[in-house]
């Protein structure tokens, strides 16, 4: 059976890619996370078999990448694995620098060496996939796209660690011929996205009552992509995407902030009448700007379309409503997330 090695499985993108691919049962998945506070096996619920292993460890951690390699053979590396909130990073940008530069660093050498000792036949189908993000290229004005000539411009500690990143995967294949690939995504949400993010904020916010703040003016715009369409996207460029090139993953679906917000407080006010507090978007509050904001994100996905056949599949009001129906039927997640219990019982975790 041939075998992939997720790392970052345990946190919103990876797990969803890992659910699906476990329970297709053509592969075999072996998952490399660290559990961060974004890490959460509740997301998961797998329990290892032949068909799925998890291992605790670093990306960054020459000795664990070597040994998984060296004993699962994986016929691909794709790299979920990131330190990944904007305001994290304005705290504490070096913690960013470590996991998303010299992490990803780390594990292109070990790919690189495990690559190299491949035999000729396994190393034609080899592949290496980066996930990134659109917020490598910075800030758009009003009009136009990121394409994947974009030039770089990140504004923000996570973005140029991204950007970093995406520039050592590039080199490795340029330099040293490894079969790499990546993907720069817009912003997803679907469920188990933990609720330190827009859109899960601000449906547990609105559910219990809680203020619902909107960084500035709340018109600063994103393109929306639901989970399970990125993940889809991933899977495609990994089996058909061209070896060294860069593919743009976008949902088509442009809203300002305060746009998103007013939905999410609709649905819950349609989905769980009579609460104390509604209508929900009486607790919408603005609050000082985040430092470099930037204004708009939006993805030209032309090179996917065309080349791969990929389109997104959800509308974002469904997939909106979906997703709050899935966050009212979970409180058990939710629970354990917000306590952080998910985080202290990890005791029986296979290395």
């Amino acid at each position: 059976m041939d075998t992939w090695l997720v790392t970052g499985g345990a946190g919103f993108i990876g797990s969803c890619f890992v659910r699906h691919h476990v329970a297709a049962g053509k592969m075999r998945i072996v998952n490399l996370d660290k559990l961060t506070y974004a890490g959460n096996l509740d997301s998961l619920q797998i329990p290892n078999s032949d068909r799925y292993h998890f291992a605790l460890g670093d990306i960054g951690d020459p000795q664990v990448v070597g040994h998984l390699l060296a004993t699962y053979q994986p016929r691909a590396i794709i790299n979920f694995a990131a330190e990944s909130h904007v305001d994290r990073s304005i705290d504490d940008p070096l913690v960013f620098a470590e996991t998303n530069v010299m992490g990803t660093c780390q594990l292109l050498e070990a790919a690189r060496s495990y690559y190299a000792r491949l035999p000729i036949h396994v190393r034609d189908e080899f592949r290496f996939l980066h996930v990134s993000t659109d917020e490598v290229y910075g800030s758009l004005g009003s009009s136009g796209l990121f394409s994947e000539t974009t030039p770089y411009s990140p504004n923000s500690p996570y973005s140029a660690s991204k950007a970093s990143s995406d520039h050592f995967v590039r080199a490795y294949h340029h330099t040293y011929g490894l079969p790499t690939l990546i993907t720069n995504c817009s912003n997803n949400y679907g469920p188990c996205q933990f609720p330190e993010k827009l859109i899960p904020l601000m449906i547990l916010n609105a559910i219990d009552g809680k203020p619902l703040p909107i960084y500035g003016d709340g018109l600063n715009i994103r393109d929306w992509l639901f989970v399970e369409d990125h993940c889809h996207a991933i899977e495609t460029v990994l089996m058909r995407g061209r070896v060294g090139e860069s593919y743009n993953v976008g949902g088509d679906e442009e809203r300002t902030n305060i746009e998103i917000v007013k939905l999410i407080c609709a649905t819950v006010d349609r989905m769980r009448p009579g609460l104390p507090h509604s209508p929900c978007e009486s607790r919408i509050t603005y609050v000082k700007d985040r430092p470099g904001h930037d204004r708009r994100y939006a993805i030209d996905s032309t090179k996917i379309r065309r080349e791969l056949d990929w389109s997104p599949q959800h509308q974002f009001a469904l997939a909106i409503e979906n997703t709050v129906k899935w966050y009212l039927e979970n409180p058990v997640w939710v629970e354990r997330v917000q306590s952080g219990k998910y985080r202290r019982e990890r005791s029986g975790l296979n290395n």
